[in-house]
């Protein structure tokens, strides 16, 4: 497997109503790695969406993953799959798409070490720092970071309130890459070419 772009844009349709423009106002600036989230749509809908964004990707060269439907990734040949805690095992995934990337969302050391002994590709640790996706969770913080990051041996992407101001305190306490939403989508008009 090629090694992994370094920034991970979360495409949520829940908070953008004009997602795919936004998207690709974000392929044209240099981003390489999306994963598509959609939390409420049917698995038609969600299917016929996806089917989109893999055009869009594959225009730009960029790497798709689905957010936790591995059948709908399959159907639409994404190249991986993002798992939520509580969704399939990476193993699982594995076995059900050979070839396919499998990415983890871990909150805790514990479940990341877990995600790597499942054969995981990365993880994404969240939240880092305080996050309007989820105003609920309290942040794990930097320390965290730092200790998951030297860990693991597989990459652990910084997750939750992560802006251009912070993204260096990530990358200093250990992170691969960073991950978001708002990072890659508010903003639209930046350039992101040199990934990070």
């Amino acid at each position: 497997m090629r090694p992994l772009p370094r920034l991970y844009a979360i495409a949520d349709t829940g908070r953008y109503p004009d997602l795919l423009q936004r998207l690709e106002k974000a392929l044209q600036k240099g981003i390489k790695m999306v994963q598509l989230r959609e939390k409420k749509a049917s698995g038609l809908e969600y299917y016929r969406l996806a089917n989109r964004v893999r055009e869009l990707t594959q225009q730009h060269g960029a790497l798709f993953l689905l957010n936790d439907r591995v059948d709908i990734a399959l159907a639409v040949s994404a190249d991986g799959v993002h798992l939520p805690e509580r969704g399939l095992p990476p193993s699982v995934a594995k076995r059900l798409g050979a070839g396919l990337i499998v990415g983890y969302s871990a909150h805790s050391l514990e479940r990341a070490l877990w995600a790597q002994e499942q054969g995981a590709d990365f993880v994404t640790l969240s939240p880092i720092f305080k996050t309007q996706s989820h105003p609920e969770a309290e942040p794990i913080g930097l320390q965290k970071l730092k200790e998951v990051s030297q860990k693991l041996s597989i990459p652990v992407y910084a997750l939750g309130g992560i802006s251009w101001d912070k993204i260096k305190l990530c990358y200093k306490n250990g992170a691969y890459g960073v991950a978001g939403i708002g990072m890659f989508f508010d903003h639209v008009g930046r350039d992101w070419g040199s990934d990070g």
